[in-house]
C-alpha cells in the first residue's frame, strides 16, 4: 500500500479532526451494532491522538476493551469513477472498520497502516458515515503480548513492556481516490559504482487491464532536472556523477513512476530515492563505503496530553533539538513510527534503526518495574506459534512500508527477548531468515538484553549486528561507576571476541530527576546522569567494535505506575516537555566538540 499522495492522478482528503467517541467498557457495542448509530454520551476526540489523556478521568485512561469512532463525509464529486479507499496510518492495537453499516477491514498490529476499499458503498456528493472499533486489549498472541485479568476494581490490561498502553487512532486518517488500474507497490534499491549511483526499481501494477499498460521511470535530481530514465515494470536507472544520499546530507532524487495507455496517463505516483549503500565488514558497519558511528537516542512517540498521536510540531522540535545535541541518528523504540518521521528523517539526513512492536517477550524481566511475572516465555499457553506468525506479520508490514527510505540502515526484530533458551532460537530463526529474504540489503538484528550475556545467549550468531541495552551504574552497580566501569568493558571485550561483530549500544542510562543536584554525584541527580554517560562513553572508546551509541532515552516518557516509575520513565536527557538536563552539555561538548 501506497501512502496517500496527492499526484496528477490521485486525491486525498483529510479525516484528520473530531470525531465522536464512546468508551464501551461493557463490551455492548457489537451486539447493539455501534457501528450503525453510537447512542447518547458520545464525546468528540481528537484525530491524531491517544484518548488516555484527553479527558481527565480515569475510565479514558485505564479503558481496557473496544472504543468507538464516528465520524461522516462527502466524497468529491470529482472522484466518480475512482477506486475510494479510507488509510489509516494506524489504529492500536487492532481495529474494525465500518462504512454506511459495512464492515470494510479489519487490521491486527497498532502501529503499521491499512486500508479500507470504500469504492462501491460512498458515492460523490452523498454524505456516508464512517465507524471503527479499537481494542487496546494485548493477548499472548499480540504483538507487543499481554494479559487481562480481572481485579476488585474492574478489567486490567498487564503488559511487558516499560511504555504506557496508549490507544486509539494515533495518526493520519485519509480519503484517497486513485484510478483502478493503478501503482500497487514500488521498490527500489540503490548502488553505488565509481562516481556513479544505480537505482534498480520494481513496479507492481493492478487493476483490469493493467498488464497492457505501459510503465515509464523517470529520476530527476533535486533541481526537478531529468537524470535518468527507463520504459518498463523493472530496470536500472544510473546516475552519472550522482550525489549520494549520506548522514548529514540528506538528498533526495524523485523518481515518477507512470503508468500509460498510449499517450494518456493512468496513474502516476512519485517516490523520494536517496542513493545509498549499506553493509556490514567485520566490525563496521559502513554507509557508502564508510564507516558510520551512531550518535543518538532510544526514542518514544510520547508526548503530554496526546499520547503517541503523530504531531508534526514535536516532530520538528525533536529533530532539531537532536540536531543541536550533535546526534545524528535513532531507532525506532519499540514499533514503527508514523512514516512521515521517517520521510522527514530521509530529508534531515538522519540515520534509522527500524524496530517492530515485539517487545515484552520476556518473561524473565520481572521484579521491580513489572511485577513477579512468574510465567515461562515460550509455551502453548504463553509465547506460541499463534504469536510468531503475528510477529512475521508485523515484520512484513514494517518491512514492507519502510524498504525505501534511505535513513533505515538496520531492521531490529525485537526488543529484549529472552533469547538465552532453545525455544528462543526456535522462535527466532525463522523470524531473522525471513528478515533477510524480505529486504537483503539491510542488516538484521535485536536489542538484546542484560538477562543474556556472550556466555548465555543462544541466537545472536543469526544477526549481523549487536545491539546491546545495557544499565551498568543503574540497575547493576548502582552508585559505584568503578564496578560499572570494569564490568561494563568486560562484558564488551567478551561479545568482541565471540562474535566478531559491530555493537551499537542501543539503551544505557539513568534515571534522573530534572532539578535535583548533589555535591557528590549521586542516583536519581543530574550529576550522576552525567557521571554514569562519561563512564559509559570511556568504556566505548577502548572498545574498536563499538560503532555507536544510543542513550536511552531522548525524553522522559509515559509508563504504567510502579514503585520505580515516578510520574513515568525518567532517563531522558530531556523532560517530557524537552526542558534540557545537565546531560545535554555533555553530549553536545562530547558529539559537537562545543562548550
Amino acid at each position: 500500500m501506497l501512502i496517500a499522495k496527492d499526484t496528477p492522478t490521485r486525491d486525498r482528503r483529510s479525516l484528520d479532526g473530531l470525531w465522536r467517541f464512546l468508551l464501551d467498557p461493557d463490551a455492548i457495542g457489537r451486539r447493539d451494532r455501534w457501528w450503525e448509530k453510537l447512542p447518547t454520551g458520545a464525546v468528540e476526540m481528537p484525530v491524531p491522538s491517544s484518548y488516555n489523556d484527553v479527558y481527565p478521568d480515569p475510565a479514558y485512561r485505564d479503558h481496557v476493551g473496544d472504543v468507538w469512532y464516528e465520524t461522516t463525509f462527502r466524497l468529491p464529486p470529482g472522484w466518480a469513477g475512482k477506486r475510494i479507499t479510507i488509510q489509516f496510518g494506524s489504529a492500536t492495537h487492532r481495529a474494525e472498520v465500518w462504512v454506511n453499516g459495512r464492515s470494510v477491514a479489519t487490521h491486527e498490529g497498532g502501529y503499521t497502516p491499512f486500508e479500507a476499499d470504500i469504492t462501491d458503498l460512498a458515492g460523490p456528493g452523498k454524505e456516508s458515515r464512517l465507524a471503527v472499533a479499537v481494542s487496546n486489549v494485548l493477548t499472548w498472541q499480540s504483538i507487543p503480548p499481554g494479559y487481562v485479568e480481572d481485579t476488585p476494581a474492574g478489567r486490567r490490561q498487564r503488559y511487558f513492556h516499560d511504555f504506557f498502553n496508549y490507544a486509539g487512532l494515533h495518526r493520519h486518517v485519509w480519503l484517497v481516490a486513485t484510478p483502478k488500474s493503478r501503482i500497487e507497490d514500488i521498490t527500489v534499491r540503490t548502488g553505488i559504482d565509481g562516481p556513479d549511483g544505480t537505482v534498480s526499481y520494481r513496479v507492481e501494477a493492478t487493476g483490469a487491464g493493467s498488464g497492457q499498460l505501459i510503465t515509464q521511470a523517470t529520476l530527476t535530481d533535486a533541481t526537478g532536472v531529468a537524470v535518468a530514465r527507463a520504459s518498463g515494470p523493472e530496470g536500472v536507472l544510473r546516475v552519472r556523477q550522482a550525489r549520494m544520499w549520506q548522514p548529514g546530507d540528506g538528498y533526495l532524487y524523485q523518481l515518477t513512476v507512470e503508468l500509460r495507455d498510449g499517450d494518456s496517463l493512468v496513474d502516476s505516483f512519485p517516490l523520494a530515492v536517496g542513493i545509498r549503500t549499506v553493509e556490514v565488514d567485520g566490525t563496521r558497519l559502513l554507509i557508502n563505503g564508510e564507516p558510520f558511528y551512531f550518535r543518538g537516542f532510544g526514542r518514544h512517540e510520547d508526548t503530554p496530553i496526546r499520547g503517541k498521536g503523530h504531531d508534526d510540531v514535536f516532530m520538528v522540535h525533536d529533530f532539531a533539538l537532536m540536531e543541536w545535541v550533535g546526534a545524528n541518528s535513532f531507532r525506532t523504540s519499540h514499533y514503527p513510527y508514523a512514516e512521515e518521521v521517517l520521510d522527514y528523517a530521509d530529508r534531515r539526513g538522519f540515520v534509522v534503526i527500524d524496530e517492530t512492536p515485539a517487545v515484552g517477550l520476556n518473561m524473565g524481566l520481572g521484579g521491580g518495574i513489572f511485577g513477579t511475572q512468574g510465567f515461562t516465555t515460550f509455551s502453548d499457553d504463553t509465547i506460541n506459534e499463534a504469536t510468531q506468525q503475528a510477529h512475521r506479520q508485523a515484520i512484513t508490514e514494517l518491512i514492507t512500508r519502510d524498504k525505501n527510505h534511505p535513513c533505515v540502515v538496520l531492521w531490529s526484530i525485537a526488543n529484549e527477548p529472552e533469547s538465552d533458551t532453545e525455544a528462543s532460537r526456535a522462535y527466532f530463526e525463522p523470524l531473522a531468515a525471513q528478515a533477510r529474504i524480505l529486504d537483503p540489503t539491510r542488516p538484521v538484528g535485536f536489542a538484546n538484553v542484560m538477562l543474556a550475556p556472550p556466555d548465555k545467549d543462544l541466537i545472536s550468531d543469526l544477526f549481523d549486528v549487536l545491539l546491546l541495552n545495557r544499565y551498568y551504574g543503574w540497575y547493576v552497580d548502582n552508585g559505584d561507576l568503578t564496578a560499572a566501569e570494569a564490568h561494563l568493558e568486560a562484558e564488551l571485550g567478551a561479545w568482541t571476541a565471540k562474535h566478531h561483530k559491530p555493537i551499537i549500544m542501543t539503551e544505557y542510562g539513568a534515571d534522573t530527576l530534572a532539578g535535583l543536584h548533589a555535591v557528590v554525584a549521586t542516583p536519581w541527580s543530574e550529576e550522576y546522569q552525567v557521571a554514569l554517560l562519561e563512564m559509559s562513553h570511556r568504556v566505548f572508546d577502548r572498545i574498536d567494535a563499538v560503532i555507536g551509541e544510543h542513550i536511552w532515552h531522548f525524553a522522559d516518557f509515559a509508563t504504567s505506575s510502579g514503585v520505580m516509575r515516578v510520574d513515568g520513565n525518567k532517563k531522558g536527557v530531556f523532560t517530557r516537555g524537552r526542558h534540557p538536563k545537565a546531560a545535554v552539555s555533555h553530549l553536545r561538548r562530547r558529539w559537537l566538540g562545543a562548550p
